[in-house]
């Protein structure tokens, strides 16, 4: 299990204050996405969670521990990340792109193990990889090469995920069977921390949304909480239509209405 908490986080570039005084605790068996428009600092927050970017004030905490005060190896154990946009540059089979995912457990020079084994074989068959093991993954489509990604994390068998636009480049179908294997993660024990575009997927898979808008926390709470109309028209500037079919909510934008740019 495992807990992060933020204490009045800002995350600067340069002169530029990317995140402003963020504060929330995230808790195990919760599927958690992060929202906002482009550029509210989404990716940034995730990064800084990870140990990736600098906090300039406040505090990051893993299980009470100051982030920052933890090795790689043993944040890698804890939490395991998949960025977006990740590109591959060496021609591997899927099955060892995967198997990488058990690195952090692994000393120098040794071998995997018939466990390791096993938590490859599940990740790939969650993932829906197994066809494609013996792929070079250099040759994969977008979708292939973002559901082997996906597998890779999972094999790492961390009490937590942090996931980046985990749906880029997927069809409808495979978007449906992450967010599946998300909340199935999270139903299992794992704190799962999901970067979304889709207010759709985030309304009905979601357990809690954070909301963000010009970096900082706008709203923290369920989907219904989070999900207003006249919030998402003041932090998107869109109008929307919400629905549901089969206890199964839809937000589809109508169109823009406009958002102070100050």
């Amino acid at each position: 299990m495992v807990t992060i908490t933020l204490e009045a986080v800002h995350v600067r570039r340069g002169s530029r204050t990317i995140l402003s005084g963020i504060s929330t605790e995230l808790g195990t068996g919760k599927l958690i996405g992060v929202i906002g428009p482009n550029g509210a600092g989404k990716s940034t927050l995730v990064r800084a969670i990870m140990g990736l970017l600098p906090v300039a004030e406040g505090m990051i905490a893993v299980d009470g521990r100051p982030a920052k005060e933890l090795d790689r190896k043993a944040m890698a154990r804890r939490l395991a990340y998949l960025p977006q946009g990740q590109t591959l540059h060496w021609p591997l089979s899927v099955e060892r792109l995967v198997a990488l995912g058990r690195l952090p457990h692994l000393a120098p020079f040794s071998r995997l193990s018939e466990y390791d084994h096993g938590v490859i074989e599940q990740a790939m068959r969650r993932a829906d990889i197994l066809s494609l093991r013996h792929r070079d993954a250099t040759t994969l489509s977008g979708g292939e090469r973002a559901r082997a990604m996906l597998a890779r994390v999972l094999a790492v068998g961390a009490d937590g995920l942090v996931v980046d636009e985990p749906l880029a480049s997927l069809d409808p179908g495979h978007q449906i069977d992450v967010m599946e294997i998300l909340r199935q993660q999270a139903q299992e024990g794992a704190l799962v921390i999901a970067v979304l575009h889709d207010l759709t997927m985030a309304a009905r898979y979601c357990d809690r949304l954070l909301l963000l808008d010009r970096g900082r926390l706008i709203a923290d709470g369920t989907p219904a909480q989070v999900l207003t109309p006249a919030r998402l028209s003041s932090v998107y500037g869109i109008r929307i239509f919400m629905g549901g079919e089969d206890s199964a909510p839809f937000i589809v934008p109508l169109a823009r209405t406009g958002r102070d740019e100050a």
